[in-house]
């Protein structure tokens, strides 16, 4: 598949198709992959994976996410990201991207995280879940054989942040659970270096590699997809519970915590389930974590649905701004104030957003500039 018709299904900045589609990756890596110049490499990793299990009878047990898959010789689990070889579990992406770019951070999105600023954005091939809607089904829903891959190591990306003064990476477009072992060498490395690294996730990851993947993390933005048991099994092949446990524990950590909700007609649209995902929210991990909600657009499985309307988006926001969440923002709607940051208090406009530019900040540090209320985040 080529790398143009993957960038246009992802809709990827101009940035990012400037370098992937005119060879402009060596320039920005600043010579860092000469070693590669012959061409991107066709072959896959054999770096052996984390958090599994040899079992009894032959065959592993994969620990790192809720699906604990069941592995014979010679044969994948779920993500395709990862396979046996003789009781031995081998990681056949690391180091081997299929998409990278420099993305504005609100794209990720992320409002109240460094706002303005810039990051090294990768992903490889494969994810741990299906679903019907996904943006990114080209290379999500992929084998790593079936990407076009860049050969690309931990000690170059963070290199390549340096030269370029990109100051975050971020794990996004897939699913970076699946390549968990790359995500978390590069996010170590990076911090030795002064470089921050944010997580684009489901939120699908056992407990255990979560824990020990926040300590070297700054941010993680979770896909909440719905807040209805059945919605994950039937639209996202994935399970709720996980999702709910991984984001109290993101909360607790101290780790920068932002919530996305995906608004699909029909599917996960009505009052009650806004009023119902508001008071969650409050319960567990208080009024101040953002929640974007964001416009689905037909894609993948899911193309005979028309555009979330921009009133669902709106009675979604008013909905959870009167259960008393403080920052509820509406994604995909270019130019709408809801795109905006105000504070809580007085009202007063903090970030002025018109899709991923900033035209003005009204802060003092972390506080409004109008009544000095602390506003969470990092700025």
């Amino acid at each position: 598949m080529e790398r143009r018709t993957f960038l246009r299904c992802l809709g990827c900045s101009a940035m990012a198709t400037a370098i992937m589609q005119t060879n402009l990756l060596p320039k920005l890596l600043g010579g860092l992959q000469e070693a590669h110049a012959s061409g991107l490499p066709k072959n896959l990793s054999s770096i052996e994976a984390r958090y599994y299990k040899k079992l009894k009878g032959g065959g592993i047990e994969c620990g790192l996410c809720p699906r604990h898959c069941i592995v014979a010789d010679s044969e994948r689990g779920f993500c395709g990201t990862r396979e046996n070889h003789h009781d031995k579990y081998y990681t056949l992406v690391y180091g081997l991207p299929c998409l990278v770019s420099i993305d504005p951070i609100e794209k990720k999105p992320l409002f109240h995280f460094y706002p303005g600023t810039t990051a090294f954005s990768l992903a490889t091939a494969g994810c741990n879940v299906d679903c019907k809607f996904c943006q990114n089904w080209d290379i999500s829903q992929s084998q790593p054989e079936q990407t076009d891959n860049i050969n690309l190591s931990p000690a170059q990306v963070v290199a390549a942040c340096r030269q370029k003064d990109v100051p975050a990476i971020a794990y996004t477009y897939s699913e970076p659970t699946v390549f968990y072992e790359y995500m978390y060498d590069i996010a170590e490395l990076g911090h030795k270096q002064s470089i921050r690294s944010v997580m684009i996730t489901n939120g699908f990851m056992e407990s255990e590699p979560r824990r020990n993947l926040l300590s070297v993390l700054d941010a993680v933005k979770v896909d909440l997809k719905a807040i209805r048991p059945d919605y994950y099994r039937n639209i996202v092949r994935g399970q709720l519970k996980p999702v709910l446990d991984a984001i109290i524990q993101i909360k607790k950590s101290g780790v920068w915590l932002e919530l996305v909700y995906l608004i699909v007609p029909t599917l996960n649209d009505t009052p009650d389930e806004f009023r119902e995902l508001a008071r969650w929210i409050k319960s567990n991990i208080g009024t101040d974590t953002p929640l974007h909600f964001s416009r689905f657009y037909p894609q993948y499985l899911l193309k005979n649905l028309p555009p979330t309307p921009q009133i669902t988006l709106e009675t979604a926001h008013s909905i959870c701004r009167g259960e008393g969440l403080e920052y509820v923002y509406l994604g995909n709607l270019p130019g709408h104030p809801a795109e905006s940051t105000y504070c809580p208090q007085c009202g007063k406009l903090l970030i002025e957003r018109r899709g991923y530019l900033i035209y003005q900040k009204n802060l003092k540090g972390n506080r409004c500039y109008n009544c000095n209320r602390v506003i969470p985040g990092l700025f």
